[in-house]
This record gives C-alpha cells, sequence and structure tokens, in this order.
C-alpha cells in the first residue's frame, strides 16, 4: 500500500501477518501495545501479528507511507534461509523504529514489489529488509554474524551461480533457482556472488539481459522485440535501464548502430 492521508481515521484493527511501514511525509500518531506513538517521515512501524493498532493523522498536512504486509510463515521461511537453521519468529518490541537503513530496505521491497523488477531482485530485497529489520527483535530470531563459507566455497559458489545466470539470463529466475544451481542456501548464494563479483545476482542478470538487448539492436531488430528476446518485462522497462545505464534509449542507439 501507497497512501496520502489527511482526515482518514483507523479504526482499532489488526493482521495476520506481520506489518512493516515507512512514513515519507508528514506523521501518524498511533496506539498500539498499550502506548501512544508517532511515526515521523523517515521512521519505520513495525506490526507483529495480531497487534492491536489504530491511527491517525498527527498534524493538519497530513502524512503519506509505504506499508507492507508479509506472512509469518515466508517470514520464518526467510530467516531460516539466512541462518541455515530453524529460525523463530521475530517479534518487535517498539512499534516504532528510526534506523535509516531500516526505512531504505523496506522502501527498495515496496518499490520492487509495485513496479516491474524481476523475480530474482524482489526476493533479494526482501531477504535484505528482513535481515536489516530481524536485528530490532526483541526475541532474536539470527546470530549476530550466520555461519559461512570458506574462501575456496565463496569461490565456487559465486562461479556456480554465475554460470546459471549467464545460461538462464531471460528467464524469471528466482533465488529458489540460484540456490538449486549452488547447492547452497539462497542466502549463502547471494552473499558469495555478491562477495566475488561486487553485484547482486539481479543486477548481474540485468547487466547480461542490456548486454543481450544491445546486440538484438545492433542487427536491426527494433526496441520492443529486443526487449522481449532480452527478458525484459517489455519496451519501456528496457528503455528505462537503457538510459540509466548507456545515456541514450534503445532507438537512438538502434539507429546508430545500423
Amino acid at each position: 500500500m501507497h497512501a496520502h492521508f489527511t482526515e482518514h481515521v483507523y479504526h482499532r484493527h489488526s493482521h495476520d501477518s506481520y506489518s512493516f511501514g515507512v512514513t515519507e511525509s508528514g506523521a501518524q500518531s498511533f496506539t498500539c501495545r498499550h502506548g501512544a506513538h508517532t511515526s515521523a517521515a523517515g521512521m519505520v512501524m513495525a506490526f507483529n501479528p495480531d497487534d492491536p493498532h489504530d491511527g491517525h493523522a498527527a498534524t493538519g498536512r497530513g502524512f503519506s507511507y509505504r506499508m507492507i504486509h508479509i506472512g509469518p510463515a515466508l517470514v520464518t521461511e526467510v530467516l531460516s534461509d539466512i541462518s541455515g537453521r530453524p529460525a523463530g519468529r521475530p517479534l518487535f518490541a517498539s512499534p516504532v523504529l528510526e534506523d535509516p537503513r531500516l526505512a531504505g530496505a523496506l522502501r527498495s521491497l515496496h518499490i520492487a514489489l509495485t513496479g516491474q523488477a524481476d523475480p530474482l531482485e524482489r526476493s533479494e530485497r526482501l531477504t535484505t529488509a528482513l535481515a536489516v529489520a530481524a536485528r530490532f527483535a526483541a526475541s532474536h530470531p539470527l546470530s549476530p554474524d550466520p555461519a559461512g563459507l570458506s574462501g575456496h566455497e565463496v569461490t565456487r559458489t559465486a562461479r556456480r551461480v554465475r554460470e546459471f545466470l549467464d545460461s538462464n539470463y531471460s528467464a524469471q529466475v528466482t533465488g529458489a533457482d540460484l540456490a538449486a544451481a549452488a547447492g547452497r542456501s539462497r542466502y549463502a548464494a547471494y552473499r558469495a556472488f555478491r562477495t566475488v563479483h561486487g553485484l547482486a545476482p539481479s543486477e548481474y542478470q540485468r547487466q547480461l539481459r542490456l548486454r543481450a538487448a544491445r546486440r538484438w539492436l545492433a542487427r536491426g531488430v527494433p526496441p520492443a522485440q529486443a526487449a522481449a528476446a532480452a527478458g525484459f518485462a517489455d519496451q519501456a522497462h528496457l528503455t528505462r535501464w537503457f538510459r540509466r545505464c548507456y545515456g541514450i534509449t534503445p532507438a537512438a542507439f538502434r539507429r546508430a548502430a545500423t
């Protein structure tokens, strides 16, 4: 959910999921766990499943915020993958957290979920956001430093992930696919690849897609067809990333190349 409210007042209610909200402007006041709280711009709201709460604007200008609801089973699954062992459900003692890194991670996840991000990128951002959020939980489901891999294992894992992406860059790859290819957990595969290559697997996949699209365009293939062949969602998605990385549109590149 992404909304701006000025006069709306939430009646007291709860969710069967974890609910994470990032206040972007203004301030929202609410009661939760027998206390009054306010989330101002840049702050994070963290509601445990079945946490009763209400909500209203703290000022006449209202507030804007992004809210993400994540099922408890998925939270447990991701945190177990990160730690490499069964993880319990985190419980947040405070419903308001002030941490720029957590706010940024949740904002990035929200943008990925509501935009055209691929499954792999969404999985990565979900993992990152929950790993950061878990550090603020009163019941901590993760060890401070999950068991890592040896240098040789990191290199081998990164190589397997890269080989898989090189062969499947145009497909809708998921974190589970990378884990299976690497023979590791999703988190271990992601961390090893980023350590060796300095990019997240989703960023490397996008880079491969851009290079493939560039090859198609150089042959005179129309941008829409090049986007589909390279694995982009549509021509607009290709154009946005092509301009970000190369400074020109696919159509301009095609004209220049041909």
